[in-house]
């Protein structure tokens, strides 16, 4: 697997497109406890600048954590295209009717009475730092690759991987 650290523009675009395409990841909070308190969240989307936006119950357990400590690890994973993203960054909640009305979706009314539910809050993650694992040839070359070293008793050179951080 090569190495290839991304900036700005290209980091943005990689964060973007892992974490649209994975779709859920796992959202871990309260950092300095261990176990660590994770749990599944909808990805709403990735903005332009790289910030991760999420809608989320303002009496979650998560809330009250990222208001005693706004730092925050995100985990997504695509097996199907052996594509994964690790971003740790700052949480910001946001109440104002404003950022609910940009960023509410219909499937957020599985979990709440409509956008006008007192409960609905909007977690903004902006990233400090990512770490991405892509495989550039997607997942059915990359296991004929093992598979073919398996047989022929090689190994496999994982060329067609790519990771890297991601630091916008």
């Amino acid at each position: 697997m090569s190495k290839e650290n991304l900036t700005n523009t290209e980091a943005i675009k990689k964060i973007k497109e892992l974490s649209e395409k994975a779709k859920f990841c796992m959202f871990a909070t309260d950092l300095e406890s261990l176990p660590i308190t994770s749990r599944p969240m909808g990805l709403q989307e990735t903005d332009d600048s790289g910030n991760l936006w999420f809608i989320s119950s303002d009496a979650s357990n998560k809330n009250f954590e990222i208001k005693e400590d706004k730092r925050v690890q995100l985990f997504f994973m695509n097996n199907s295209d052996s594509e994964y993203l690790s971003v740790y960054g700052e949480a910001t909640i946001y109440k104002d009717r404003s950022t609910i009305e940009e960023k509410w979706s219909a499937m957020a009314n599985a979990w709440f009475d409509g956008k006008d539910d007192p409960n609905v809050s909007i977690i903004r993650v902006e990233p400090k730092e990512s770490y991405y694992w892509d495989t550039k040839a997607g997942k059915l070359v990359s296991m004929l690759s093992f598979v073919a070293a398996a047989v022929s008793g090689s190994k496999t050179d994982n060329s067609d991987g790519v990771e890297g951080n991601a630091t916008i």
